[in-house]
């Protein structure tokens, strides 16, 4: 530094002093049935609020092609028709519904996006009726997800059997939250949180160059963590039996049904799922809380570059045994 010349020493001192700070901008909106938050890093607030809009924007985009919940969206109609003739649908739709296929291929069918006709007979957000077995018995051939037919080279996709729904709430907000991520990037943010209720995509650093710190909840204690991740570059997805729910005679009845039952999965309180991408953890997070212990554990275990916080119903705490070397800092706090 002694022998730089003095006019680029000043110039490069101007260039330090003149650099822009980094700061921290957040907004949140309702979307997709659920609060999203959406953090990013930016120099200005201008930069920041336009990527952040057009990133609530592109949730809302898919909301109307994805959500159940709208008659007119791509989803609802391939519903309507199911067992009568397959449906065009908007390419989005088309990739949402093949990846949900490979995670029930990849669980042996406990990640299921056809258990629509059982999510429905349970209704547990509305009311607190059980099922009788013969009621659920009656719809179990119309929860077969290889009956859901994507016809990728006509663009369509088709339910095989009258009476059959499919419903992508398993993986519909992680996959929302990687098409944010991507609208961020062309707007220049390297930085942030993507939060769709319990899923998250995490990229960059804090202006500080700190790592982003992300609380898991504890099941049993709303406003406790029962972990601390410090995260970039990944996504964490939870499950669990703690949001929509209802207890009847001491047992609790939650929204996450197992395809073999047709009842709430026993075994695990909560499930979080740490991976590269969203769609992957939001999808992986279902299946093992699905699957239940045993055969979760094992399918863990044989996938690569994916980790998992665990709580187990009696509320011991568990992770898998890939976190020595994995590029993400795990606090159990209990």
């Amino acid at each position: 530094m002694r022998n730089l010349p003095i006019f680029l020493l000043c110039i490069f001192i101007l260039n330090l002093s003149c650099t822009p700070s980094m700061h921290i901008y957040k907004r949140s909106q309702l979307l997709m049935g659920t609060i999203v938050e959406i953090t990013v890093v930016a120099k200005e607030e201008g930069t920041a609020d336009e990527a952040i809009t057009a990133a609530f924007k592109e949730i809302r985009r898919l909301e109307e092609i994805m959500s159940t919940y709208i008659p007119s969206s791509d989803i609802s109609q391939v519903n309507a028709a199911a067992g009568v003739h397959p449906v065009k649908v908007h390419k989005d739709l088309l990739l949402a519904v093949k990846r949900a296929l490979e995670f029930a291929d990849l669980s042996g069918g406990a990640f299921n996006i056809a258990l629509g006709p059982a999510i429905d007979l349970w209704k547990v957000t509305e009311s607190t009726r059980i099922p009788s077995q013969e009621e659920l018995e009656a719809i179990r051939p119309l929860i077969d997800y290889k009956n859901i037919v994507v016809d990728e080279g006509a663009g369509t996709i088709f339910l095989k059997k009258t009476g059959m729904r499919i419903n992508l709430g398993g993986i519909g907000k992680g996959f929302a939250a990687n098409y944010a991520y991507n609208v961020l990037a062309r707007y220049g943010i390297r930085s942030g949180i993507i939060a769709v209720a319990g899923d998250l995509k995490v990229f960059g650093k804090q202006p500080d160059g700190s790592l982003w710190s992300i609380g898991i909840t504890h099941p049993r204690r709303k406003d406790d963590i029962i972990a601390k991740a410090h995260l970039t570059d990944r996504s964490i997805s939870t499950s669990g039996d703690y949001e929509r729910f209802f207890i009847k005679n001491g047992i609790r009845y939650h929204h996450i049904l197992s395809p073999d039952t047709l009842q709430p999965s026993r075994g695990f309180q909560s499930v979080s799922i740490i991976a590269k991408d969203s769609t992957t953890s939001d999808a992986l997070s279902t299946a093992i809380f699905a699957m239940g212990p045993e055969r979760g554990f094992k399918l863990l275990e044989e996938l690569p570059d994916v980790e998992s916080v665990i709580v187990r119903d009696d509320g011991h705490v568990e992770m898998s045994s890939g976190f020595k070397g994995y590029p993400v800092a795990i606090e159990i706090i209990r």
